[in-house]
């Protein structure tokens, strides 16, 4: 197993402690050593809006929604790949689940072994070994730990922003319009939130240019959208 996933970011969302526990313990066993636990939508949202999950694991049945709910929320903030837990024999839940986009499905009571090799495999197929550090004109930027490394200053980054740079970062070099930006960041209705992604860029640009009034590396492509130009 390569041991880079061990220190992938995990959430386990399920109201039962005593599986939060379980799931928990198994999983600090086999060596992951950054597991998160939330039992209720409510709480998963505000780990994903502060901790930055780079997988999380749901329970269908939630006490103040459901799952499905949950995963498109949690999508919204930061498209991470998500697996189900659900009840034996609900093969409703796991055609929904899938349909939906999730990556995996785990079926209740599972062995310690399947959960490990299941999310082992996700994290494997949705995460390459590379370095999460990209670098810019003025600083470099930690995907991981969501911060930006200026000299010797570290500047931790908001879960938009980061969301909003991972995108940008993804399409080095080439124009990402102001639409697709919105969307990547607010959904599938992304309408009305050009004033907010304008705050975030220029929020952004504090944050990563050595002068901010004159970007080298958020650049605005006038009419079209921004572009990020990363360096070698």
């Amino acid at each position: 197993m390569n041991t880079f996933i061990f220190s992938k970011k995990i959430l386990i969302v399920d109201d039962e402690p005593e599986l939060l526990n379980l799931v928990k313990s198994i999983l600090e066993e086999a060596g992951f050593t950054n597991i998160l636990t939330a039992s209720s939508i409510r709480d998963a949202l505000d780990t994903c809006n502060h901790s930055f999950p780079e997988l999380a694991v749901l329970d269908v049945m939630l006490p103040d929604g459901d799952g499905f709910t949950l995963y498109n929320q949690i999508q919204s903030i930061h498209k991470i790949p998500i697996i189900f837990l659900t009840a034996k024999d609900a093969s409703d839940s796991k055609l929904m689940g899938l349909g939906l986009g999730a990556d995996d499905y785990i079926v209740k009571p599972f062995l310690p072994q399947e959960l490990v090799l299941r999310i082992s495999a996700v994290l494997r197929r949705c995460y390459k070994e590379d370095s999460p550090i990209i670098k810019l004109d003025g600083c470099d930027i930690d995907f991981d730990r969501a911060e930006v490394i200026k000299g010797s200053e570290i500047i931790p980054l908001t879960a938009k922003e980061h969301l909003l740079l991972k995108t940008l970062a993804d399409n080095s070099g080439r124009i990402v319009t102001v639409d697709n930006l919105c969307e990547a960041l607010w959904g599938d209705n992304p309408y009305g939130y050009e004033n907010s992604l304008n705050a975030h860029v220029r929020r952004i640009r504090e944050k990563i240019e050595i002068n901010p009034s004159t970007p080298n590396s958020l650049i605005t492509i006038k009419g079209l959208g921004y572009r990020l130009i990363t360096r070698n």
